[in-house]
């Protein structure tokens, strides 16, 4: 069985596996044979801010990437495997299979180059263009599947003969630098159809060579270390190199040669076989590096099992762990690249698709140091949230001034990816910073609204409901949920009676269980379980306790009783739920065993009106309740009982008044009566939901009364909810 790649880590330093990688990759093909368009086009001094600008994006990215690096211990993957544990699974897959997509068509851009320099030094090859690049694709396939090690090695000797071309160019361009030439090269000179944009979009591929050395990661003795120096390193080394080589390009050769020779760097040097040399190593070198990137990302997700087509090339061959299956895929893919052949085509595609990559990586570190979660100690200290944000809005302006259509696809293709990986609700492995972002957001939020005074207008259910264990009472968690509509917040209390020492275990275990069964019922509800030595002190306890600043509960809900024997115990208990400020709702259901509580029952929404004491509680649950998908098709009716028919009228005008204040759509209707709760049997016998007002027994007064009177009522109807207001619901808010 293979070794892990952790086992077999370690292997390269800061030079050899950061510094080296990026700065073959940076100074490559772009550099040789498309940095005197660039010049040409834009002009000296545009072509430094284009270099500028590329840097900074860079750098501001490099920062990120240090200060991820230093967070926590990076393995295989890369900017995926930064991403994914910071912005969660959908994130990282998404940015994995698009970072991935880049790196494996960066090969082919590379071997392009490397085929358009070869045949303009050996023209008899031009005819064979796309067999000479797939013979190089083959070649530099076959350099990585033997292994990491020993083609790190071989840029060693690539790093000498690129700064060998790179002297050989300088010293042929101070030998011809003219300060004439220089001054007419300073401003632009676009040709028809260019402009700043598409020379930074041909350019910026040059500069994203600094993921090289992260692509490595799980190669690396020291990543937290060895990222932030070689990376930083390779950005300061390059870009002297690009800015030096703009200003000899501009003063040693004419626009006309600089816009159209893409060999121009060749015909400055002082001895142009070097220059040869040094393209063919380039071009290899950042080839190479790209084919040892792109199968350790693939690899790195495949191993992560986002996407089970990849699932085989989580393999790892050898001792090493080399992804060698993944170095097939990466060898195909930019075999298909090579097959469009246009080195301008293929440029864009690969910015947009590493601008997506950097602006997620910024993204990433603005959160994590945003929402300044414990967690997040770097120990790279040249970053600050300002500078990541700065960073992603960076990369999504350039996106869109480059060329918005491709911005729009690559945004696109996010968004479906992110939404598939959403879809199969894939748990990860490990934390991300959305959590800690959601805890922030809702931490200033509570902070906010307990600064602010309360106010009908803003009234909303937050409903404890003693629902019992996991499926023991299901309609008081259902209806919680119903009468919550998505706009409340509905959480399932449990009362165990006993010692709290000699019940801890079973009190995680039975919230571990009412937080399962919450899932698996799809409630928008949150678990509350007490240890006790009576029930009533437990629900007086909860109602007490439960909840956290604006978020603590204001109506309590609870399954109606109708034991006589437990009645007054019972009646003090929501006495003194009422006294700390709580509306009360007590369910009756005539639920059998046979009977499902989550079904939707058929008929009518009955709310009988009995004045503004409990009123306009029921009539506001009663529009929540039709909110839901299940209920929305049934209708409200507004009912009171009257004696006589001379008070019909004047009942259903001042409830159609009522219904217009609270500007809810319902039925208002008198019902002609002697017998209140007769009328009330008959009227509601076959609705859906009856809501009727209750007023507490005080001290002294007969409890059983209550419980016999109301089992009477209860008798002949289907589900009721008894409604005591706490008085914190207007309908003309």
């Amino acid at each position: 069985m293979a070794q892990s790649r952790e086992s077999s880590s370690g292997r390269f330093g800061t030079f050899g596996g950061v510094f080296t990688p990026c700065t073959l990759t940076i100074l490559g093909v772009i550099m040789f044979l498309r940095f005197g368009q660039v010049v040409g086009n834009a002009g000296v001094l545009a072509t430094l801010g284009i270099v500028a600008l590329s840097k900074a994006i860079t750098t501001m990215t490099a920062f990120s990437v240090s200060a991820i690096a230093t967070n926590t211990r990076v393995k295989g993957g890369g900017a995926y495997f930064m991403i994914s544990r910071s912005l969660g699974v959908e994130s990282g897959g998404s940015i994995g299979v698009v970072f991935f997509l880049a790196q494996a068509i960066s090969v082919a851009m590379y071997v392009i180059g490397f085929t358009e320099a070869f045949t303009a030094t050996f023209p008899a090859f031009a005819p064979h263009r796309e067999s000479v690049a797939s013979t190089i694709n083959l070649l530099v396939f076959l350099c990585v599947f033997i292994g990491a090690g020993w083609t790190i090695k071989l840029q060693y000797g690539i790093l000498a003969i690129l700064l060998l071309s790179i002297a050989s160019f300088a010293v042929g361009a101070i030998g011809s630098f003219d300060p004439s030439t220089l001054s007419e090269n300073l401003g632009t000179g676009f040709l028809e159809g260019q402009s700043f944009f598409t020379m930074f979009a041909l350019f910026f591929p040059a500069a994203t060579g600094i993921m090289a050395g992260a692509n490595m990661s799980g190669d690396l003795r020291d990543p937290a270390k060895s990222i932030p120096r070689g990376t930083l390193a390779s950005i300061a080394f390059t870009g002297l190199v690009y800015a030096g080589m703009a200003l000899l390009l501009g003063g040693s050769e004419p626009r006309i040669t600089l816009q159209t020779d893409n060999m121009v760097v060749r015909e400055v040097a002082a001895f142009g076989p070097l220059i040869t040399a040094g393209i063919f190593a380039a071009t290899l070198s950042s080839a190479i590096g790209s084919m040892m990137g792109a199968p350790r990302i693939l690899q790195a997700l495949a191993r992560d099992r986002i996407f089970r087509r990849l699932n085989p090339f989580a393999q790892g061959s050898g001792a090493t762990n080399e992804p060698r299956r993944a170095v097939v895929a990466t060898f195909v893919i930019a075999e298909l690249g090579i097959l469009v052949g246009d080195l301008d085509l293929i440029a864009p595609i690969i910015t947009m698709f590493f601008m997506v990559t950097y602006g997620y990586l910024n993204l990433a570190t603005f959160q994590e140091s945003y929402t300044r979660n414990p967690s997040y100690r770097p120990t790279f200290k040249w970053t600050h949230w300002t500078i990541a944000l700065l960073g992603a809005v960076s990369c999504a302006l350039v996106m869109l001034l480059i060329a918005p259509l491709w911005a729009l696809a690559a945004v696109a293709l996010m968004a479906m990816l992110h939404r598939y990986i959403g879809r199969r609700q894939i748990r990860s492995t490990w934390g991300d910073v959305r959590s800690g972002a959601a805890f922030e957001r809702a931490r200033k939020e509570l902070q906010r609204l307990e600064e602010e005074s309360y106010h009908p207008k803003n009234w909303r259910p937050s409903i404890l409901a003693f629902s019992g264990g996991a499926g023991a009472r299901v309609e008081l968690a259902v209806f919680g949920h119903w009468l919550c509509a998505g706009r409340g917040i509905l959480s399932l209390a449990q009362v165990i009676t006993g010692d709290v020492e000699n019940l801890v275990e079973r009190r995680l275990a039975q919230e571990k269980a009412l937080r399962r069964f919450i899932q698996e019922e799809g409630l928008e509800a949150f678990p509350a379980v007490v240890v006790s030595p009576d029930r009533n002190r437990g629900i007086e306890a909860l109602a007490q306790c439960h909840g956290l600043g604006a978020f603590r509960p204001n109506t309590i809900l609870v399954g109606w009783s109708s034991d006589p024997e437990q009645a007054e115990e019972r009646l003090e208990t929501l006495r003194t739920i009422r006294n700390l400020g709580y509306s009360i709702l007590m369910l009756s259901t005539k639920n059998t065993e046979d009977s499902d509580p989550r079904e939707v029952p058929d008929g009518t929404i009955d709310v009988w009106w009995r004045g503004k004491e409990n009123g306009p509680l029921m009539v506001m649950l009663a529009h929540l309740l039709v909110q839901n998908e299940e209920w929305r098709d049934h209708k409200i009716r507004l009912l009171r009982v009257v004696s006589s028919e001379s008070g019909v009228e004047e009942s259903e005008r001042h409830l159609r008044e009522l219904l217009g204040t609270a500007r809810i759509r319902a039925e208002a209707k008198a019902i002609v009566s002697e017998d209140p709760l007769g009328a009330i049997r008959e009227t509601s016998r076959n609705a859906a939901i009856v809501m009727m007002g209750f007023r507490l027994p005080e001290h002294g007064e007969n409890a059983s009364y209550l419980t016999e009177s109301t089992n009477h009522m209860l008798h002949k109807l289907g589900t009721v909810f008894l409604v005591h207001s706490a008085g914190n619901v207007a309908l003309d808010a």
